[in-house]
């Protein structure tokens, strides 16, 4: 079997030899290099071509962000991201997967009861997925989503959105994929509940930068908190995030039971939830991932009621989690990630028109 070739950069001799026997210690993985800084990394990667980088953020010479950006121009290759768990650390992990990281995840010893070999089963298997990550180009999108843009109201419909939730989950890939259909939110969206595979330390920080981008409130999920239109809530990377009722109302609830599908926050806990709370209220949006996390939940949500949408192959950065969703025949539409705003505003349209006719004619 192939290995797949790994270049480490960080500017801690300490931390480049911790990742080089880290990862060493699995065997379809190989450190062809392990460097201190961007300008080393340049000419590593240039002369090794590796399959994967590690890249940490804050380097000398060259900011990490200045150097995943020219990499990403001039010859795009996989790059995870190792990031201390501070604000400013996790803030500028965002910042590097809007510029194409693939993923990102903590540095060894971030948390508390983690072993090495824990973390290192979590560190091969990110790099195993980037390997086989299908790298985009980002380009500079329409500002219209952002606070003070001229989104319209969907109808201008109050009952458009009355009980009605959209559920989001998404792995590799996806905090990108998710900013690209939440910028396009109109004002008087649908309460939202996401799971998106992310380490506990990032997601508020995945929180607050989108709350800056779009129209609705984006915030990481609190346990008893209603689901409101107009709000965006995504589950913290210690939990499952579920859909409850409290008072006739649905809330947001959170978990710490154990992880499924190796993951906690799960997909499919959450679409689990969703069929057996909301059912044909709801509709499910499954996006770019690595493995099966969520296909089950989906078809269940399709078998209560739900509409469902899966990410096309072409847009994916991994098309795994939409893919087992389709096979499994939960899917009702397979859609283009820049479309996929677009759909799912128009199936509420035209569900809320159904609704009325069939009101009319009582």
């Amino acid at each position: 079997m192939k290995k797949i070739r790994v270049i480490v950069v960080d500017d801690s001799a300490v931390m480049r030899a911790m990742l080089k026997n880290i990862i060493a210690s699995h065997p379809y993985l190989q450190v062809v290099d392990a460097v201190p800084d961007p300008l080393a990394a340049r000419e590593s990667i240039r002369e090794l071509d590796p399959d994967v980088v590690t890249l940490d953020v804050e380097m000398p010479h060259m900011d990490g962000l200045d150097f995943l950006e020219r990499l990403m121009r001039l010859r795009p290759t996989p790059v995870l991201m190792v990031s201390t768990l501070t604000a400013s650390g996790s803030e500028t992990a965002m910042q590097a997967l809007e510029l194409g990281a693939v993923d990102v995840i903590a540095k060894p010893g971030s948390y508390p009861g983690q072993s090495v070999t824990e973390y290192g089963d979590i560190l091969a298997e990110k790099i195993r997925v980037a390997a086989k990550a299908r790298l985009h180009r980002r380009t500079v999108r329409p500002q219209a989503g952002h606070k003070g843009g001229t989104i319209p109201p969907m109808l201008n419909n109050p009952t458009l959105t009355q009980g009605k939730v959209l559920v989001f989950g998404a792995s590799t890939g996806g905090t990108e994929a998710l900013k690209d259909v939440l910028v396009q939110m109109p004002a008087d969206a649908p309460g939202i509940v996401i799971a998106q595979h992310m380490p506990e330390g990032f997601t508020r920080s995945f929180a607050m930068r989108l709350d800056t981008l779009c129209r609705i409130k984006v915030k990481e999920a609190e346990h008893g908190e209603p689901i409101l239109p107009g709000h965006a809530y995504i589950a913290p990377g210690h939990s499952h995030l579920l859909v409850g009722r409290h008072g006739g109302k649905f809330v947001c609830e959170l978990s710490q039971a154990d992880p499924v599908n190796r993951h906690r926050p799960s997909v499919d806990v959450l679409f689990h939830s969703a069929a057996t709370q909301l059912g044909k209220q709801a509709v499910g949006v499954i996006l770019t991932g690595m493995g099966k996390d969520g296909a089950l939940g989906l078809k269940a949500m399709h078998d209560a009621g739900a509409y469902t949408f899966a990410q096309d192959e072409a847009s994916c950065v991994v098309f795994g989690m939409p893919r087992e969703a389709i096979a499994q025949g939960g899917v009702d539409e397979i859609v283009p990630l820049e479309r996929m705003t677009e759909k799912i505003l128009a199936r509420l349209q035209h569900t809320a028109m159904k609704s009325s006719k069939a009101e009319s004619a009582r």
